[in-house]
C-alpha cells in the first residue's frame, strides 16, 4: 500500500478539491504529511469552565455551561442575524449568528432550555457581553471536549471557506487516524535516551492532541530538537563533503613578501586576536583541503590587514588572489588601503568594477592571464566569465551575506583547482545564528580592537535638544574635527514621519552657513561621479559636515571624522546603527555617536537606543537584535531556507539548539559513515529529505 503520508490532501475526509486548493495556496499544505507539520501556535484549556459573572476580559476563548432561553431574528437583508439569550445562574449573555441556514435555526431551536456548553471569544459592546458564532456542545454529547485543544494559524481566505478552528481540529484528527501508525522514528534510541526525548510518534500525537501540559512540553522539545539536529547534521555533511571533494593548492612557503612586510612595513603590533586569526588561516592554507573560513570581527578590529597577510602567503607560493566587495565604494576603499601596503613590497594590484573604463579592463584581463597581476580587488564584476586568472589561489569575500551561494560557486571555477575561500564580515552575528548561517565554514573571531583606539561615546538626544547638539558639533569643528549626519530616507514619505534628507540638508546649511562651514551631501540617487566628488571633498577636509543617507554604512574611512549624528535613529535596526557608528572612532581622537529620536519612543525603539548607549560590543548588540527582530530579519530572510523552522526558534530555544549541535557533532565523530545499525533511522531520514542536495553515501 502507498504510504498515506504522501497522499494528496484533497483525499482526506472532509477536505475535497475546493478546501484542498485553499490549503495549498494559503498554507503550502499539499500532502497528508504537510498537514501534520502544520503545528498549533497555541492551546486552549478546555478543562476550565467560566461563570458569566466571571467574564472580565475579551482576550481569549472561554467556555461556559448554561442554557439558551430564547431565540429571535433581528434586522433585514445582509444585516439579518439570529440572536439567542444564554443564561447560567450568575447572569445572561447574547449569542449571535449571521447568515444562518434553515437547518441551523432548527438545530438551535431544538436546544432551547437544554443544558449546553458554549465555547468562543466574548465581545463587549455597549457594556453588554455577547458571543458571535460560538461552538455549542450538548451536555450529554460524547464528543464533549476536555483537555488542551489546539489553535492553528489561519487566514481570512481560509475562514471564508469555512476552515475555522474546529475544522482544523477535525482535519488533524482525521489525518492522525490515517497516518499515525506510519510515523517512523528518525533518531537512535541512544540519542533519545541521552537527551531525554519522547518518541517521534508520541511527539506528533501530543503536539496536536496533548494528554497533558507535560506531554505537550515533551512533544515540543522532541520536535524542536529534531529540526535543529538535522540542520546541524546537514551543515556537518556539507562541510565533510567539501573537505573530501574540493582540493585546493597547499601554500607551504612563507617567503619574502610575507616576511619583508611583517618585519619592515607593518608599522604596528598586531593584537592577540589578529595573531590568532593569521595563525589559523596560515594552517588552513598549508593544506590541500580547500579552506572555507569565516573571519568575523567588529568594525575597526583590523580584518583587512589579516586578509592582506593571507594574500602575501598566496603570493609567496606563486598564486594570485582576489577580494570581492558588495559595493563600488567599499571595493575602492579596500583597493586604496591595500595598494598603499602592496606598493611597499612591489606587489602588483588592480581594481575592477562596473565603472572601470574599457581600455583599463583590457590591460587588467591581459595582466591577470599572464600572471603579472598578483591581486584583483572589485565588485561582482570579478565573477564575470571573461575575468580569467593564470593561477587563482585565494578568494576573499567581504560582507558575504550580500552574495548568494551561486555567486560564490562561480569563483571556484576561476582556478585550476577551487581557490581557498576567506569570508569576512563586519556584521557581528549572534553565535547561534552564525553556527546556522555559516555552519559549513570554520569560524575565526577577532574580538579585540587595536591598541590606542578610544571607545566611541554614544548618547541619546531628542528633537527638543537639537540646538544643544548643533552647538556641540560647532565646538568639535573648531577643534578641527568633522561630522556625519545620517538620515533614513531621501524624500518625504507620506506613510512614515522620517526626517527628510533634503529638508535636513537645508536646515544644516542654515545652522552651519558658508563661508565658515562647508557641507557635503551624498545619497543613493546621485550619479557615482557626483557621489565620489562629494566624498572626496569630505575625505580631503574641504567640507566639515557630510549629510548622507545610509550609503555611508559601508565605505568612506575618514580618521578625522569624530561625530556621527543619526537622525530618526529609532527607525534603524540595531546592526545598522552599529555599522553607522563604526564610521567614526577611526583616529586617535575621542569620537561621539549621537542618536536623535522623536520625543516619544515605543518599547522596542527605546530598547534599541538604550542598548547602543550601553555597549560598543557588536556581539552583544547582535544578540539583542536577534531578541528584538528574530533570525530571518537579522540576516535577511533570503538565507537559503536555513531558518525556515516549523516549530524551533533560535531566540527562545538556545539550550535545545546547542544540545542538538553537540549531538550531531558527537554522531559524526563516533559514526562518520552512519553505518552502525542503531543509526539507520537517522541515515534513512537524512537521505529522504536531502535527495536534492546530498545523500549520506556521497559524504561517507
Amino acid at each position: 500500500m502507498k504510504n498515506p503520508l504522501l497522499l494528496s490532501i484533497e483525499y482526506l475526509k472532509g477536505v475535497g478539491p475546493q478546501r484542498a486548493e485553499i490549503l495549498r495556496s494559503e498554507f503550502g499544505i499539499f500532502r497528508f504529511r504537510d498537514l501534520l507539520y502544520h503545528f498549533p501556535f497555541r492551546y486552549v484549556d478546555r478543562t476550565k469552565f467560566y461563570r458569566i459573572s466571571e467574564v472580565t476580559s475579551t482576550a481569549t476563548e472561554i467556555q461556559i455551561k448554561g442554557k439558551i432561553t430564547s431565540l429571535r431574528e433581528v434586522g433585514e437583508g445582509r444585516k439579518k442575524r439570529l440572536v439567542g439569550n444564554f443564561i447560567d445562574d450568575t447572569g445572561e449573555v447574547e449569542l449571535v449568528w449571521f447568515r444562518t441556514t434553515k437547518w441551523q435555526v432548527e438545530k438551535f431551536r431544538s436546544l432551547i432550555q437544554k443544558p449546553i456548553t458554549i465555547y468562543g471569544k466574548p465581545n463587549l459592546f455597549n457594556n453588554k457581553l455577547s458571543f458571535t458564532h460560538p461552538e455549542i456542545e450538548e451536555e450529554s454529547s460524547e464528543k464533549s471536549s476536555n483537555g488542551l485543544l489546539p489553535v492553528y494559524s489561519n487566514t481570512e481566505k481560509a475562514l471564508k471557506r469555512g476552515i475555522n478552528t474546529r475544522v482544523w481540529q477535525k482535519m488533524q484528527a482525521e489525518v492522525w487516524i490515517q497516518v499515525g501508525n506510519y510515523i517512523k522514528e528518525n533518531l537512535s534510541e541512544e540519542l533519545c535516551r541521552k537527551y531525554g526525548l519522547t518518541s517521534r510518534k508520541a511527539a506528533f500525537k501530543n503536539i496536536h492532541f496533548p494528554d497533558s501540559t507535560e506531554a505537550l512540553e515533551a512533544a515540543r522539545k522532541r520536535l524542536k530538537f529534531e529540526e535543529f539536529f538535522f540542520l546541524h547534521l546537514s551543515l556537518q555533511a556539507q562541510k565533510a563533503h567539501g573537505k573530501r571533494s574540493f582540493k585546493s593548492f597547499a601554500f607551504t612557503q612563507i617567503g619574502n613578501y610575507f616576511n619583508d612586510f611583517y618585519k619592515n612595513h607593518l608599522g604596528f603590533e598586531l593584537t592577540n586576536a589578529q595573531k590568532r586569526a593569521v595563525k589559523e588561516i596560515r594552517a588552513d592554507l598549508g593544506k590541500e583541503v580547500q579552506m572555507n573560513r569565516l573571519l568575523q570581527g567588529d568594525v575597526g578590529s583590523g580584518k583587512t590587514i589579516v586578509a592582506f597577510l593571507s594574500i602575501l602567503i598566496a603570493a609567496d607560493n606563486g598564486f594570485q588572489s582576489l577580494l570581492m566587495a558588495p559595493t563600488e565604494i567599499l571595493a575602492q576603499q579596500h583597493y586604496n588601503g591595500l595598494k598603499e601596503e602592496a606598493d611597499k613590497i612591489g606587489l602588483n594590484i588592480a581594481l575592477l568594477t562596473g565603472s572601470t573604463p574599457k581600455s583599463a579592463r583590457k590591460i587588467i584581463h591581459e595582466q591577470l592571464e599572464s600572471g603579472e597581476l598578483d591581486m584583483l580587488v572589485g565588485t561582482h564584476a570579478l565573477i564575470e566569465d571573461k575575468v580569467q586568472f593564470k593561477n587563482l589561489g585565494l578568494a576573499i569575500i567581504d560582507e558575504q551575506h550580500r552574495f548568494g551561494v551561486a555567486q560564490r560557486a562561480k569563483l571556484w571555477r576561476k582556478g585550476k583547482r577551487p581557490p581557498h575561500i576567506l569570508v569576512m564580515t563586519a556584521t557581528p552575528i549572534p553565535r547561534t545564528l552564525a553556527m546556522t548561517i555559516y555552519g559549513d565554514l570554520d569560524a575565526t573571531v577577532i574580538d579585540e580592537l587595536p591598541a590606542g583606539r578610544k571607545p566611541i561615546k554614544t548618547v541619546h538626544r531628542k528633537d527638543k535638544d537639537r540646538l544643544v547638539v548643533f552647538k556641540f558639533i560647532k565646538d568639535e569643528i573648531q577643534k578641527g574635527r568633522q561630522a556625519y549626519i545620517v538620515y533614513p530616507l531621501i524624500e518625504e514619505s507620506d506613510k512614515m514621519d522620517y526626517k527628510d534628507l533634503m529638508d535636513g540638508y537645508e536646515s544644516i546649511t542654515r545652522a552651519f552657513p558658508l563661508p565658515e562651514y562647508a557641507v557635503s551631501i551624498v545619497h543613493g540617487q546621485m550619479k557615482p561621479t557626483d557621489k565620489e566628488y562629494e566624498m572626496q571633498r569630505f575625505v580631503k577636509g574641504e567640507t566639515q559636515i557630510m549629510v548622507a543617507t545610509t550609503v555611508i554604512e559601508v565605505g568612506v574611512n575618514v580618521p578625522n571624522a569624530s561625530i556621527m549624528v543619526i537622525e530618526s535613529s529609532e527607525k534603524f535596526g540595531l546592526s545598522q546603527l552599529h555599522q553607522l557608528r563604526g564610521r567614526v572612532g577611526r583616529g586617535a581622537e575621542q569620537s561621539y555617536c549621537i542618536l536623535m529620536t522623536a520625543d516619544k519612543l515605543n518599547e522596542v525603539a527605546f530598547k534599541r537606543v538604550s542598548t547602543m548607549c550601553e555597549t560598543n560590543d557588536g556581539f552583544r548588540i547582535a544578540e539583542v537584535d536577534l531578541e528584538l527582530r528574530g533570525p530571518g530579519n537579522v540576516m535577511g530572510t533570503q538565507q537559503s531556507g536555513l531558518l525556515d523552522f516549523k516549530i524551533a526558534d533560535l531566540k527562545a530555544d538556545k539550550p535545545i539548539f546547542l544540545a542538538a549541535k553537540n549531538a550531531a557533532e558527537w554522531l559524526i565523530e563516533t559514526d562518520p559513515s552512519l553505518s552502525h545499525p542503531s543509526n539507520q533511522h537517522i541515515r534513512a531520514f537524512f537521505d529522504a529529505f536531502h535527495k536534492k542536495q546530498l545523500s549520506w553515501a556521497l559524504i561517507s
